[in-house]
């Protein structure tokens, strides 16, 4: 099911970009798909760090099978040699264990509770949060924003897909700084998240999830 703001977004977006119009109305019907499980999110990050969406999808897809149902309670009883054997590496396995850790800290892993927690908070605030967990950079925090909380104006300015994409729809190629992308993003905003999703959808064959 798409995040209630969508259909709103999307009209907002076409009205104030043509780029994002001819984009919208290209992948019509289609829309993010939130995750329930900010657990399932985080560690799907952490998992895909620095690596292609092939071997992320292939140890994902391993871990799932041998941990079942991917808990926090259940990864944490798994001993780091069998993670590892998954094909995470010592680095990723501790990372991993620090975000289990977090959600049975704060006792967010019931849904009711996840919702009456993450609500209290704005977008910095969990930003700030999340980043304090070692292994947790802005830009995991950032997809755990736009996947599972489903905010709706979140701008990774650090994905180097979202600033392929610009580049390409906007710049006719040409790189900005960081600064002039924040910038740049104003028009789409309130609705930097839907915008984001658009131009990640322009470069990949089937949507982004995480």
């Amino acid at each position: 099911m798409q995040p209630d703001y969508w259909l709103k977004a999307t009209t907002h977006l076409s009205d104030a970009c043509p780029v994002m119009a001819e984009l919208i109305a290209r992948y019509h019907g289609e829309s993010l798909q939130p995750r329930p499980d900010g657990f399932f999110t985080l560690l799907r990050a952490v998992v895909g760090q620095q690596i292609s969406v092939k071997a992320a999808d292939a140890i994902w897809a391993r871990l799932e099978k041998a941990v079942k149902p991917l808990t926090p309670e259940n990864l944490l009883r798994k001993r780091d040699a069998t993670l590892k054997k998954l094909g995470l590496s010592q680095q990723k396995v501790l990372y991993a264990k620090n975000v289990a850790r977090f959600f049975i800290a704060h006792h967010i892993q019931d849904p009711a509770e996840r919702a009456i927690y993450w609500e209290q908070f704005t977008d910095d605030e969990i930003i700030q949060q999340l980043t304090a967990i070692k292994g947790i950079g802005s830009w995991t925090a950032e997809m755990f924003l736009i996947f599972h909380l489903n905010r709706p104006d979140v701008f990774p300015v650090k994905d180097l897909g979202l600033l392929k994409a610009i580049d390409l729809h906007y710049t006719d190629g040409k790189r900005l700084k960081p600064k002039e992308y924040l910038s740049f993003s104003g028009r789409w905003a309130p609705y930097r998240s839907v915008a984001t999703w658009y131009l990640w959808r322009a470069l990949d064959p089937v949507p982004v999830a995480y």
